[in-house]
């Protein structure tokens, strides 16, 4: 396909994808013929039609994933690394056609949809090495009585719920260690994202991965179609990453069957830069941590606190390379900032952005909505002189805009830093190690990135905590999720 450019590649790669539920290995649609369309945010027209199932289809994914558990607990662990192997290598085969996919789906950057491809498939990779790790103990009693057996074995049949953001990337770290611990899956994926997923299913069937072990419906019923699952005593875990308002009631739901949960919600980080950090880095870092996936990331920089005696000028270089940054079609060259998702999301946004605006905040960068596109387009915005307890540093933003909130000392910054119920990831610049070592123990989440604005790798565990989530995933512990540890009490 490398020959065709423009609109006819962009049709092409659209219609290469399956457009179907996912069950057992085949393709279908929904039981009651439902269909909804996917949409370009970055033009607001459709891409395609997807089925839109239902709690029939949701309930035959599950009979299927329960008919595949057996066999697939009883897979060779290298069997299921080495199909985790191949799908990591097809990934990286078809990275310019899925990347193209994905940006046409949820409006990011080429660049940034190439990245995410390559970032997906490491989680693949990471976990086709954890396979065949899965260790247990052997070990005798204090008493010496006997002996003690503990054994790792798979959670069994799984809901995964993946998000719209990184649509690839959510799907294979929950994919990827399921499969590695021996879990069959059914599969939720965001409507306004269902074609990255599909196009992984497709990936994952070729790789070898026996009919029933993935299954994927596409759906706008979320609601009617997952609590069916929860509630159903064959399905014995759940994983979802989205807002904490969901994750409440997806808790609730898989209470009364006491499911296993890995709960990846919502994030309010604070960026924190100290009066010795290194300015270079700290703007680098904070373009990282806000701009990445324009925004539109639970790991976003929401927060950014500057040391007085450097905010004026962190402020000012910040606004100045947010500035340059070019807006418009992911598929442009050049383009750095795409649009949101879709006109909610943009709307929220400059809810945001006014209220701060009428609290006192001062526009040091005036973006807000671009006139003259079609699409849902928000160009980046940096705030000034922001009041710590405005809205727009209580809620997540999911949006390129920048508030910058002063402070004069590092316990004051660091009581601003944990007022909040979300805790999944804080950033601090700083060029004092015990400066770094005092923030990174004392900040209430689950990560820290210490001078670095993007803290995501497959290597290592990815979680909050407080209302920011429950369980990791990546990391060596990211299989632990899939895994029971069963004891056996040996009489010798």
């Amino acid at each position: 396909m490398e020959s065709v450019t423009g609109d006819t590649r962009e049709k092409l790669v659209v219609e290469r994808v399956p457009k179907g539920l996912f069950i057992g290995g085949r393709w279908r649609g929904a039981a009651d013929g439902a269909t909804f369309e996917v949409e370009d945010p970055s033009v607001a027209t459709p891409l395609c039609s997807v089925p839109d199932g239902g709690p029939l289809d949701a309930l035959d994914a599950l009979e299927a994933a329960v008919a595949a558990q057996e066999a697939w607990a009883a897979t060779a662990p290298r069997e299921r690394g080495e199909i985790l192997r191949r799908a990591f290598h097809l990934l990286l085969e078809r990275q310019e056609d899925l990347a193209l996919l994905m940006t046409l789906e949820m409006g990011k950057p080429l660049a940034e949809s190439r990245g995410e491809v390559a970032y997906a498939a490491e989680f693949f990779r990471w976990f086709a090495e954890e396979a065949v790790r899965i260790s247990g103990e052997w070990h005798a009693p204090p008493d010496g009585n006997g002996r003690i057996l503990i054994m790792r074995q798979p959670v069994g049949p799984t809901v995964l719920v993946t998000p719209w953001n990184f649509p690839m990337a959510m799907g294979t770290r929950k994919i990827g260690p399921a499969v590695a611990a021996g879990c069959t899956m059914v599969v939720k994926p965001a409507p306004q994202t269902p074609l990255s997923m599909l196009a992984l299913g497709e990936v994952m069937a070729e790789a070898g991965l026996p009919d029933g072990v993935l299954n994927i419906v596409t759906t706008t019923r979320a609601g009617e179609v997952v609590e069916p699952l929860l509630r159903d005593g064959r399905v014995r875990k759940l994983s979802f990453t989205g807002s904490t308002a969901v994750g409440r009631k997806l808790i609730e739901q898989s209470a009364e069957q006491v499911l296993r949960t890995s709960m990846e919600l919502g994030g309010n980080a604070p960026f924190i830069v100290c009066r010795d950090a290194d300015l270079d880095r700290a703007v680098e870092g904070a373009l990282q941590a806000k701009m990445r996936n324009i925004g539109e990331a639970c790991t976003a920089a929401n927060r950014l606190y500057a040391h007085r005696s450097v905010a004026a000028e962190f402020t000012e270089r910040l606004a100045a390379r947010l500035g340059g940054m070019r807006v418009g079609r992911g598929t442009e060259p050049g383009v750095q900032v795409g649009p949101l998702i879709d006109a909610a999301a943009r709307d929220k946004v400059g809810r945001l952005v006014d209220q701060a605006l009428a609290a006192g905040a001062q526009p040091v960068l005036e973006g807000g909505p671009v006139a003259g596109k079609a699409g849902y387009y928000y160009a980046p915005t940096v705030l000034a002189e922001v009041p710590a307890d405005a809205e727009v540093c209580r809620e997540e933003i999911f949006g390129p805009v920048a508030p910058v909130i002063t402070f004069d000392t590092d316990e004051e910054v660091l009581a601003l830093a944990n007022d909040t119920v979300h805790g999944l990831v804080s950033y601090v610049f700083t060029e004092n190690l015990r400066r770094a070592v005092w923030f990174a123990e004392r900040l209430e989440s689950g990560m820290v990135g210490l001078n670095k604005g993007i803290v995501s790798t497959p290597a290592a565990p990815f979680g909050g905590v407080k209302q920011s989530g429950l369980g990791r995933e990546g990391g060596r512990v990211g299989i632990d999720e899939y895994l029971e540890t069963k004891y056996v009490a040996l009489d010798m």
